[in-house]
């Protein structure tokens, strides 16, 4: 509470308010504030009170994304126009002023929005699209853009005269947005706001109780964005049915972020990202927006640094780092925990591994890590968690060994007991692994430097140790079969259709689990040919370890290839067809629905070039896509 110290703007110190990462609830009534800083932070800022000021404008609060509850009565300059204002730039408020504005919030950001980019569009299509040369000059650009803009916000209206003000104001905005990223015209950016550091470095520790560490993070802008964001492939026909399916996967970019730097330096273009996964939801997670249905929070590795991003504003939320790791997987599971006074209480722990084989188990609302497991002489390639038992952990590591431990619980001091439960036998590295939905408490399947191969992971006292179960045969580039191929990409699309990446050139695999592998057969190491449902279109590259991934709520695929794109398969069209008890092949390679280019980024005057694309992963509805790559940013689009 900061409340009746007679408080002027200049008194909010952005220095002392960005160290306060946790601060929750503000009070700053009866002040006398004129506005707000832009750098006050407050990530996790939940509920302002500004009653009593003389506040003139409110778009500085878009600094607080997670603001639930806002009150600012009794400041004279502010109107209705600013009421909508703030429902707008804030996506998690629920009450303004002591009222509940959700279904009010609701149809400003969308019904609003809609009808005035409608409007935006209408306008643009009719008096200017013309103007503009098929060829034109930055001068020229700029021309038509400050007349397009002096003019649609004179000409379009909306909504009672009460609030032309707000919206002239969103006018402006969806008119600039929509120069930026329809026409390559770019809109105007405080060029404060396009790079973003945090001054403090966090200190490194290795003790059990490992603090996770302050923010920092560079933001990088397109330097020019191409007419279309998603290319298509060429010379490919496509049904009425896939084109509209295609158009709903439209893909805008949202935010590029350097925020896995060594030492958290700009200069860092060359630290390698790895892995990326969506934080699940909790009945009260703190992190979760109570207008939409699944987490926009990720949690990403490369370097000694992970981080946990907010995907639509682009804030990293925290970040922990360890100087002498490299991080290459994170996992996220969530444990109902004993707290203080007795009641249990879920929260979500993330699991990241790497280089030292080491797995740190991170407390994320507490903000620490926790503890430690050696699990591993040698790296640790990848690791996951059993959706079954959630405390479970699969990790694979370069000394040929997959290993399932227990995490245990951790108790209200955070003592913990960790246990390894079985050990899996490979022949080569285990680069992936996934549980077989349908049975995930009986085999894990794994894409391997040599071979794609299946454990019996079902628990036995009596075997702690186990060999493969089977090996599955693929086709190779020479018309032939083979065992011995790296897997660098493997997931399940649905409960019985596995998407690996291996063998062949340009080629994803997609095959049936159920009609590759009878579990009823008792001997091991057996060898197996993969049913095939089809072949994807990919890029003819070989570089490795450019990993793809699923959205099976969807019915897509999706890998990243050596030039920066992402190529995106839309199967929805197959997958019925393949669930059939004799579901046919498809005879043709399926092309890509969709390539997303990556853009043009410069960094310190320079153009990004050479971006290979790590790891690219969507949240479950697919509304996010993020793509890790090899030059230390992180891309984050938003279907559109």
């Amino acid at each position: 509470s900061l409340s009746k110290l007679q408080l002027k703007t200049g008194d909010l110190d952005p220095r002392l308010f960005s160290r306060l990462r946790h601060l929750q609830k503000l009070d700053l009534s009866d002040n006398l504030l004129d506005k707000f800083p832009n750098s006050l932070t407050l990530p996790d800022l939940r509920v302002l009170n500004c009653n009593n000021n003389q506040l003139e404008d409110v778009t500085a609060l878009k600094q607080f994304p997670l603001l639930e509850e806002l009150t600012y009565e009794n400041n004279v300059y502010l109107t209705t126009n600013d009421d909508y204002k703030v429902m707008f730039l804030l996506q998690n408020l629920r009450l303004l002023n002591g009222k509940d504005i959700t279904k009010l919030a609701n149809h400003v950001r969308h019904v609003n929005s809609r009808k005035l980019t409608s409007k935006v569009t209408a306008h643009w299509e009719k008096f200017f699209r013309d103007q503009l040369p098929e060829k034109y000059t930055v001068e020229q650009a700029k021309s038509i853009k400050k007349k397009f803009l002096k003019s649609v916000q004179t000409n379009v209206v909306y909504g009672p005269s009460s609030l032309s003000e707000f919206t002239r104001w969103r006018v402006k905005m969806i008119a600039e947005e929509f120069l930026a990223s329809s026409l390559g015209l770019e809109e105007n950016t405080d060029p404060k706001t396009e790079e973003e550091t945090d001054e403090n470095e966090e200190e490194n520790t290795e003790s059990p109780r490992e603090v996770v560490g302050d923010i920092s993070q560079v933001k990088l802008t397109p330097n020019k964005r191409k007419r279309n964001n998603s290319t298509p492939s060429s010379g490919n026909k496509r049904s009425k049915s896939q084109a509209n399916t295609e158009e709903e996967a439209a893909l805008k970019p949202l935010h590029f972020l350097q925020c896995h730097s060594k030492g958290n330096s700009r200069e860092d273009f060359k630290t390698q990202l790895w892995s990326c996964i969506f934080e699940p939801l909790l009945d009260s997670g703190s992190r979760k927006d109570p207008t939409l249905s699944f987490s926009r929070t990720v949690a990403t590795c490369g370097g000694e640094a992970v981080c946990l991003i907010d995907c639509e504003t682009g804030m990293v939320l925290k970040k922990y780092k360890v100087a002498t790791e490299e991080f290459f997987s994170v996992a996220w599971t969530t444990l109902t925990m004993v707290i203080g006074d007795g009641r249990k209480k879920t929260h979500n722990i993330l699991a990241a591994a790497g280089r030292r084989g080491i797995v740190k188990l991170i407390h994320v609302a507490a903000d620490f890590c926790y503890g430690e497991i050696k699990a591993h002489k040698k790296p640790i390639a990848t690791i996951c968690f059993s959706p079954t038992h959630e405390t479970h952990l699969f990790t694979a590591s370069y000394d040929k060994r997959i290993a399932l431990w227990d995490i245990g619980i951790p108790d209200c001091d955070y003592n913990f007991k960790a246990s390894q439960l079985l050990v899996l036998e490979a022949l080569s590295i285990p680069l992936r692994i996934a549980l077989v939905p349908t049975c995930p408490d009986q085999y894990l399947l794994a894409g391997c430097e040599e071979g794609c191969f299946t454990w019996n992971i079902k628990l036995d006292k009596e075997q702690k140790n186990k060999p493969f179960e089977a090996v599955f045969q693929f086709p190779d580039d020479e018309g032939d079969v083979t065992t011995s191929h790296r897997v660098d990409g493997l997931a399940f699309l649905n409960d019985d259709v596995v998407v690996s990446k291996s063998s062949k050139t340009g080629c994803i695999f997609v095959w049936s689990w159920s009609r590759s592998f009878d579990g009823k057969g008792k001997a091991s190491r057996r060898t197996i040919s993969a049913v095939i449902l089809a072949e994807l279109e990919w890029s003819s590259t070989d570089m490795s370890y450019l990993t793809l991934s699923t959205c099976p709520a969807k019915d897509y695929v999706f890998c990243g290839d050596e030039k920066g794109s992402v190529w995106m398969y839309n199967l929805a069209n197959y997958t019925t067809a393949w669930s059939t008890a004799k579901g046919k092949r498809s005879d043709k390679r399926i092309p890509p629905t969709q390539i997303l280019k990556w853009p043009e980024l410069r960094a310190n005057g320079e153009q990004l070039t050479e971006v290979l694309i790590n790891n690219v992963v969507t949240d479950p509805t697919f509304t996010y896509l993020v793509a890790l790559t090899s030059v230390n940013i992180t891309a984050i689009w938003k279907k559109s």
